[in-house]
């Protein structure tokens, strides 16, 4: 672990869940009976599962959710206090029930859909008392949301911009609530169709152009794409930079075309910095990003559930780490591949110590 790191506090706000994973052959159809060829019971949730991700590769995560006294919700509290994450700001209410999620996962295709319950009654800012809000913020280098619990979650995030606390917001989908935290945002990673849902834009390149035009607080936006691994646009000053100006698909794909796709560890290839164009938007000034996912041979590839939450908790890592930003793109990739390879969003889940991660915790941060 990255020294710079050592006992580093974060705060995440968001969604908790208990999953219940079946595998099956295929997906069935409507009125099919099947039988599962595996199942496992686990915890879940954007923020729980991104935050046990971060608490393994080193930080300490603080965590404000909501679950209900019942038994699912004293599963979900012990499960991550085992993996390190400090539960004790979130709301516990001694009636109502526990946020829970069926999850099938499709041995052929290995994707997997999801069924979630909402925990009773939700979350609400009353059940963060001022004085634990401020607990938990004090020290923190780094808050993150998941979307979820946006009510609360706007509270946390007013009072971190305060405190002068960056903000990691994860962009999914379009939810409520949303448009008012990413306003705060300092860095956005975003699902693949988040982006172009979220600008009206016809293309990813130009939607995230008009992201950093329209949140002028944002450093960076990250898109994720599976398989196909990241797009990512970071804003830079105007200074010494050349008065021309660079269509930014265009740009998108020339990198596409640099792309070694013998190479089946993750890799990055970056644009230099420049004036990018994107037609009927505007123009920023920032570089462009390509990260490539690690090919996982099929017979390792079990579970995609909480990949982009591994993803996530590994940026996390990388910002606290102060990572290049090539090496923080394969990094988070590399913790997302070795969630793959397991059932569930945690079982895959890598320690700091973990061999495949041992080329970018034993070597220096880069600035």
């Amino acid at each position: 672990m990255s020294r710079d790191c050592e006992n580093t506090v974060i705060v995440g706000c968001g969604a908790v869940s208990v999953d219940f994973l079946a595998t099956v052959a295929a997906f069935p159809n409507p009125d099919d009976k099947i039988r599962s060829t595996s199942f496992k019971v686990q915890g879940g949730g954007n923020a729980g599962n991104a935050l046990t991700c971060a608490s393994r590769l080193g930080l300490k995560p603080r965590l404000i959710s909501k679950v209900a006294d019942d038994t699912q919700g004293r599963d979900i509290l012990h499960e991550l206090q085992v993996d390190g994450v400090d539960t004790s700001f979130m709301a516990v209410s001694q009636d109502g029930t526990s946020p829970f999620t069926y999850i099938i996962v499709d041995s052929q295709t290995k994707s997997r859909t999801c069924i979630h319950t909402p925990g009773f009654p939700p979350m609400k800012p009353d059940d963060l008392p001022e004085s634990s809000l401020l607990t938990a913020l004090n020290g923190s280098r780094l808050v993150y949301f998941d979307g979820r619990l946006h009510e609360t979650a706007l509270v946390v995030a007013q009072e971190a911009v305060k405190k002068n606390i960056p903000i990691l917001m994860d962009a999914e989908r379009l939810r409520e609530g949303l448009d008012d935290l990413v306003k705060l945002a300092d860095y956005v990673v975003c699902a693949s169709r988040f982006p172009q849902a979220w600008t009206g834009a016809s293309t990813v390149p130009k939607a995230l152009v008009c992201m950093l035009l329209r949140l002028p607080n944002i450093k960076f936006v990250i898109v994720t794409l599976g398989k196909d691994g990241c797009i990512m646009l970071e804003r830079s000053a105007n200074e010494g930079v050349s008065t021309e100006e660079m269509d930014v698909d265009k740009l998108l794909e020339s990198l596409e075309m640099r792309k070694n796709r013998s190479i089946h560890i993750p890799t990055c290839i970056s644009s230099s910095v420049t004036k990018l164009h994107a037609e009927g938007i505007g123009t920023v000034c920032g570089r462009l990003y390509i990260g490539t996912a690690e090919n996982i041979p099929p017979s390792e590839l079990i579970d995609t559930t909480g990949a982009g939450d591994a993803f996530i908790g590994a940026i996390l890592y990388a910002i606290c780490a102060n990572f290049a930003r090539e090496k923080m793109l394969c990094f988070a990739a590399t913790v997302a591949a070795s969630k793959c390879r397991a059932l569930g969003a945690r079982s895959g889940l890598p320690y700091s110590t973990d061999p495949c991660l041992a080329s970018f915790m034993h070597s220096l941060p880069l600035n």
